[in-house]
């Protein structure tokens, strides 16, 4: 056995295609990328790009060459700043999108009246055919453009898909209407419309079938258009991420602090970074203490303390005092940027998205158009005149346009994702139903998802003597004039238990230890141990053990002391959202296996793994790791579905054969992921796979009938045995039960309680 892959391949190129509408489509194109030497190519139809790997050396522009002459456009992607820009007027300011909606509005308001009048004699005035042809004629020949055009592409390069077959059958149900309105009987004025069942042995030139072109138009116009629109955002995780990041820089230069774009910071750069600012980019603290809040990028719930040498990463927050950091990496280096690689890269190597109706398009079509013609033929050897032959061709190609097929999956998806949206629960679009299908483990972030994400007063130790309710009282004053998570958890907490808090007075922060000052007349300390033990304050033996066991356990704990005395110690946590352990079990119910991924260190992980049900716990895991568990889960024959809520999990989220965001979290990873969880309750999950399923089913129910309708009626149309406007009505028959099918997910019921 050899191999093809050459030893020279190892570069990476992108191109963004365009002119793609179906999955057949990306086959082609990769298939013709595939057989330049040296190249292996993957092309997304989903997010409308191809990743090519090719030598060392390689001229972009041979692949560019080789898409085009397959019949598409492809372009190198604009950098990521501009394409940033671009993309902030949101998807409806893109030309295709926009041109396919005025399309669709066009097709509605010149169809509607068409179709109502072939179908109710009570409307068919003296000339009403006429009136017809004026109000289809734009239909078929504007709004059905993009289907004559693919089909034209698609003919020159020998290839047939469903817009080969849509084009057929409204060109020929358009142009045997102009033959029977201008050369048969179909012009006479007091024309009206007969129904017959079969096609009689004559002319056939009485008839038009204008409804038919324009309803088989309109139809397709609004399943390409739901799709289109889903589609369009693919690339908004890219823009939420590498916006994420700060706009401007206090940079120092010569002793002078100057606002720079944060595009103009150098390596060496020293900036500065004030309480509440983003950090501009990966650094070193020169000087001053604080600390930084990094849970947009790594999840952890309780802020870290940085001082003088410690690391800082780009896009986290500075919650405590001022800092100076030394630039260390910009641009393309930083850890914000190679997230953002990190989920281009998963998205661009999803599975290629394998719609059943185009799948089985490839033989339907080609046979569809046999049919027709080999019905032809055979009406006329059989000695029919032309006129009669070719009526029964136009019936194989009426009753074969995919007007069904066109909405089994949009109608479906429609009618399934507005029911989840009642539920909480947000589906991005058809390709995510096929992902639901497999997933037998789900696996899922910590913080902000199984968790609350915010710190929470959860034990309250005194020493003998001393009031508890005298403890929350004077440390949740103090506590409640400093900014730190942690302090506003302990404030919080007190002021449920014992009320409004009194004013504290010479107020003073010691950076890293803690909080000092007079409340009541007490002078008051409130942080680390070490901070009491500077003042001779030090906590018994057994509450330093029971402090001692509850870090043990990953929670936070912080000292209280006043008047020269230690009194006791205030335990601070991340707390399981209520609903958690109850979803843990509805996805062990319905056949899933769960999984706790987590950055959190192995002791907290276990506590929240036991509390909620977890058996097995991946810990102290980074971003980039999370993505390596997933894609270690996948190798081992494992569907994994990954649900999140941070910046941190959104390579993660793009990498899993599903993703879900919790809707409370960061904008990126609701981006990244193909579901979103609006209430942000874990439970609602479970309703998005199980909904997510049934919808799925909907969509292979319709697309079953609507290709056995097309089984069944083809032979009859091609003996004659069906007249075309009976072929229309059987058409759109078919459409009302695809659409009444999929009218039946608004009865689906939530597991999840509001």
């Amino acid at each position: 056995m050899t191999t093809s892959a050459p030893s020279s391949v190892g570069s990476s190129v992108e191109l963004e295609i365009g002119g793609m509408t179906c999955a057949s489509c990306a086959m082609r194109i990769e298939k013709k990328l595939n057989k330049l030497e040296g190249v292996v190519a993957t092309v997304n139809y989903a997010t409308e790009k191809a990743k090519v790997t090719v030598p060392d050396g390689y001229d972009p522009a041979l692949l560019i060459a080789e898409v085009e002459k397959t019949g598409y456009s492809a372009a190198l992607p604009a950098p990521k700043t501009k394409r940033t820009e671009d993309g902030a007027n949101g998807d409806d300011e893109d030309p295709e999108l926009r041109s396919l909606r005025n399309r669709l509005i066009g097709s509605v308001v010149l169809t509607v009246p068409v179709i109502a009048m072939a179908m109710i004699p009570a409307l068919q005035f003296t000339y009403w055919q006429w009136a017809s042809l004026a109000l289809a004629a734009p239909v078929i020949v504007w709004a059905a453009w993009p289907f004559h055009k693919a089909a034209w592409t698609n003919l020159r390069h020998g290839a047939a898909t469903m817009d080969t077959l849509i084009s057929m059958g409204t060109s020929a149900a358009f142009l045997w209407s102009l033959y029977a309105l201008f050369f048969g009987t179909a012009g006479t004025p007091g024309m009206t419309h007969p129904f017959e069942f079969a096609l009689a042995p004559s002319d056939g030139a009485a008839n038009i079938y204008l409804e038919v072109g324009a309803g088989v138009t309109m139809f397709i116009l609004a399943g390409r258009y739901f799709e289109k629109r889903s589609k369009k955002q693919a690339g908004a995780a890219l823009r939420a991420l590498l916006e994420l990041g700060a706009k401007e820089v206090a940079v120092l230069r010569g002793g002078v602090e100057t606002k720079i774009p944060v595009e103009d910071l150098q390596v060496g750069d020293e900036f500065i970074v004030r309480p509440g600012e983003k950090i501009a980019t990966d650094g070193i603290v020169v000087s001053g203490t604080s600390a930084v809040d990094a849970s947009m990028l790594t999840g952890e719930a309780v802020p870290v303390e940085v001082a003088e040498g410690d690391s800082v990463t780009g896009a986290t927050t500075n919650v405590g005092g001022r800092l100076v950091v030394r630039a260390t990496r910009i641009g393309s280096d930083t850890q914000l940027a190679q997230m953002a690689q990190l989920v281009e890269d998963a998205q661009t190597g999803k599975a290629e998205v394998q719609r059943l109706a185009d799948r089985i398009s490839g033989v339907f079509v080609p046979i569809v158009i046999v049919i027709a013609v080999v019905a032809l033929g055979g009406w006329l050897g059989a000695g029919f005149p032309v006129t009669a032959a070719f009526t029964a061709a136009v019936a194989v190609l009426v009753i074969a346009c995919p007007c069904a097929l066109g909405l089994a999956t949009p109608t479906a998806l429609l009618v399934g994702t507005g029911r989840g949206a009642q539920m909480g629960v947000l589906i991005k679009g058809p390709e995510v139903l096929e992902s639901t299908r497999k997933i037998d483990t789900v696996v899922l972030d910590k913080t902000g998802t199984v968790t609350t994400g915010r710190m929470t007063l959860v034990d309250v130790f005194v020493e003998d003597g001393t009031d508890r309710a005298e403890l929350l009282r004077l440390a949740g004053a103090l506590e409640d004039a400093s900014e730190h998570p942690i302090a506003q958890a302990i404030a919080k907490g007190a002021t449920q238990e014992v009320g409004a808090l009194p004013t504290p007075e010479d107020f003073a922060n010691i950076e890293g230890k803690g909080v000092q000052g007079v409340v009541d007349g007490h002078a008051v300390l409130v942080g680390r141990d070490s901070l009491l033990a500077e003042w001779s304050q030090k906590l018994s033996r057994e509450l330093a053990s029971t402090k001692a066991r509850a870090e043990g356990e990953g929670k936070t704990v912080v000292a209280v002391g006043w008047d020269g005395q230690a009194r006791g110690i205030l335990v601070v946590a991340d707390t399981v959202k209520p609903s958690s352990a109850e979803a843990i079990a509805q996805f062990k119910a319905i056949g899933l296996t769960p999984i706790l991924l987590t950055g959190d260190n192995e002791a907290v992980a276990r506590r929240i793994a036991a509390e909620v049900g977890i058996e097995e716990v991946i810990a102290e895991v980074l971003p980039k790791d999370k993505v390596d568990v997933v894609t270690r889960l996948q190798r081992e024959g494992k569907t994994v579905a990954m649900i999140g809520d941070g910046v941190n999990d959104a390579p993660a989220l793009a990498q899993a054969d599903l993703g879900l965001a919790m809707g409370t979290g960061a904008d990126v990873a609701i981006e990244a992921s193909d579901i979103t969880l609006v209430r942000g309750d874990l439970r609602s999950a479970v309703d998005a796979i199980r909904l997510s399923r049934k919808t799925l089913g909907t969509i292979k129910t319709n697309l079953f009938w609507a290709f056995a309708y097309n089984v069944a009626a083809i032979p009859v149309a091609a003996l004659g045995m069906l007249n075309p406007m009976l072929a229309g009505a059987a058409m759109a028959l078919s459409s009302v039960f695809v659409v009444g099918n999929s009218l039946r997910l608004r009865g689906f019921q939530s597991i999840a309680k509001p």
